[in-house]
C-alpha cells in the first residue's frame, strides 16, 4: 500500500468467493477506520496481500465504490473516501423507520426471553467498555440490533440494511469515544430491552428514536473534530 499498510496477514478461504472475501475485509477496515479517508488502495498490492488475481480486487473495489466508501479513478489509484453525509443520512432514515416498526411489533409480543437475551448482550457490551475494547463493543452492538431482526424473522432485511450503512457506521465509530456516547448506548439498549419485555411499544419506540438519532445530531462537532473524515455539506 502506498500510504497505509494493511494490518496483519490474510488467509483466503478457497471454498468462498474471492471477490466477496476481499470486499468484506476491506469494508471492515474502512468502516472501523483502520483505513482512513485518503488511504491509497493499489490493485496490484491488494492482489498480493489477498493472494488473488486483480479481477476479484477490481470487483470488490467497484462494490465499495457503489457504497461511496472508496473513489475509483480509472487507470489510477483508488482512495478511501471521506464520510459521505448524504449516504449516512439515507441509511439513518431507513434504519430508523424500520426499527421503530420492528420494536413496536416485538413489544406487542411481550417476549421476556427476548428481553433477557438483549439484556445479556448489554452486559457483554458493558464488559467490553470496562476493558476499553471498543472494537468488541461495536461488534456486540451490531449483535444486539441483529437479534431484534432475527426475532422478527427479518434477518435478510438486516443484511440489506447493513450493506448500505458503511458511511453511517463510520460516523458512529468516530462518535463512540466522545461525550460518554458508549455509556449512553448501554443505557439505551437496556431501556429498549426492558420496554420490549414489558410490552410497552410506545416506550420501546421512544428509546429507539433517541438511540439512533444521537450521532447525526453531533455532526457539527464531529466535522470540527475530524475535518479530514467528514465531507462538508454543499
Amino acid at each position: 500500500m502506498s500510504e497505509h499498510t494493511l494490518p496483519g496477514t490474510f488467509r483466503l478461504d478457497r471454498s468462498r468467493s474471492a471477490a466477496l472475501q476481499v470486499y468484506e475485509h476491506l469494508r471492515e477496515l474502512i468502516v472501523t477506520l483502520a483505513l482512513p479517508p485518503g488511504a491509497v488502495l493499489s490493485r496490484n498490492e491488494l492482489a498480493g496481500y489477498f493472494d488473488v488475481s486483480v479481477t476479484p480486487v477490481r470487483d470488490a473495489l467497484a462494490r465499495l465504490d457503489d457504497e461511496k466508501l472508496v473513489e475509483v479513478f480509472p487507470q489510477h489509484a483508488t482512495r478511501v473516501r471521506a464520510v459521505d453525509l448524504s449516504s449516512a443520512r439515507e441509511a439513518h432514515f431507513l434504519r430508523l423507520s424500520v426499527e421503530l416498526e420492528l420494536v413496536h411489533g416485538l413489544a406487542q409480543r411481550r417476549d421476556p426471553q427476548l428481553a433477557a437475551r438483549l439484556l445479556e448482550l448489554v452486559e457483554r457490551q458493558r464488559a467490553c467498555l470496562e476493558r476499553g475494547d471498543l472494537a468488541s463493543f461495536t461488534a456486540v452492538d451490531m449483535e444486539f440490533h441483529r437479534t431484534l431482526y432475527d426475532a422478527a424473522l427479518l434477518t435478510g432485511l438486516w443484511e440489506r440494511l447493513r450493506d448500505g450503512s458503511g458511511n453511517l457506521d463510520r460516523l458512529r465509530r468516530l462518535h463512540l469515544p466522545l461525550n460518554n456516547k458508549a455509556q449512553s448506548i448501554l443505557e439505551q439498549h437496556a431501556e429498549i430491552a426492558r420496554a420490549i419485555g414489558d410490552g410497552d411499544a410506545a416506550r420501546a419506540q421512544s428509546w429507539v428514536r433517541k438511540h439512533l438519532s444521537g450521532t447525526l445530531s453531533e455532526l457539527d462537532a464531529l466535522r470540527e473534530r475530524y475535518p479530514d473524515f467528514v465531507l462538508p455539506v454543499h
